[in-house]
C-alpha cells in the first residue's frame, strides 16, 4: 500500500475519532452538583419591590464581580418577560452565537431558572448538551449552580453577600407583569 495513503487513512481516522469523542463528551450525562441547603437568615426584614430592567442591572453588577466577569467567553443577561442569557462558542475556529430562554421560578427564597428554549446558531442541539457545554467553558459565580440534566440554572441568592452581611431572598417573579417582589433580610444585630 501506498504511503500516501496510509497517511490519508490515519489523518482520516484521527479526525473521525476526534469528532465522535467531542460528540460523545458534549452529549454523555454530567454528574449534577446537589443544590446547596438554603442558609436561613434572621433579622429584620425589608420587601423591595422593582422592575424587570432594574432586576436585570442588579444581577449584570453582581455577575460581573465574579469569575464571570472575567470570562474569556462573554456572557449577557436580559430580562423581559422571561430571563434570557446570550452567549457564543468558537467551534472549530468558528463562533457560534448561543440564546437561552428561561423561565424564573421562586424556590425557597432563591430562584430557578428553568430553560424554556434555546438557539444555537441554526444548529438543533438539545438544551442539556447547551448547559454542558456553557458548564464546562465557563466559570459561574459559586452562587450560580448549572444544572444541565435538569435543563435549569439555580441562583441562590442566599450565598450572596450583600452591605453589613444583609442577604436576599426572592418572594415573588411575575415577569409578564414587570414585578419583582425581593427581600432584603438585615442582621438584627447590626441595627440600633
Amino acid at each position: 500500500m501506498n504511503k500516501w495513503k496510509v497517511a490519508f487513512f490515519l489523518l482520516a481516522g484521527t479526525v473521525l475519532f476526534t469528532l465522535v469523542f467531542i460528540v460523545y463528551l458534549a452529549t454523555s450525562k454530567v454528574d449534577e452538583q446537589a443544590i446547596p441547603e438554603v442558609q436561613s437568615a434572621t433579622g429584620h426584614v425589608l420587601t423591595v419591590q422593582t422592575t424587570a430592567k432594574e432586576f436585570e442591572a442588579i444581577a449584570k453588577k453582581y455577575m460581573g464581580k465574579g469569575p464571570l466577569g472575567k470570562s474569556p467567553i462573554p456572557v449577557e443577561m436580559e430580562v423581559n418577560e422571561q430571563v434570557q442569557l446570550f452567549s457564543e462558542l468558537i467551534v472549530f475556529g468558528i463562533t457560534v452565537p448561543i440564546s437561552m430562554d428561561f423561565e424564573p421560578i421562586v424556590s425557597d427564597g432563591n430562584i430557578r431558572l428553568k430553560q424554556t428554549e434555546v438557539n444555537v446558531g441554526k444548529l438543533n442541539i438539545p438544551p442539556s448538551t447547551v448547559l454542558k457545554l456553557m458548564k464546562d467553558a465557563i466559570e459561574f459565580p459559586d452562587w450560580m449552580i448549572v444544572r444541565p440534566n435538569e435543563e435549569e440554572i439555580y441562583v441562590d441568592l442566599s450565598r450572596i453577600n450583600i452591605a453589613s452581611g444583609s442577604r436576599v431572598r426572592a418572594k415573588e417573579i411575575d415577569l409578564p407583569n414587570d414585578k419583582i417582589l425581593l427581600e432584603i433580610i438585615i442582621p438584627a444585630e447590626g441595627v440600633k
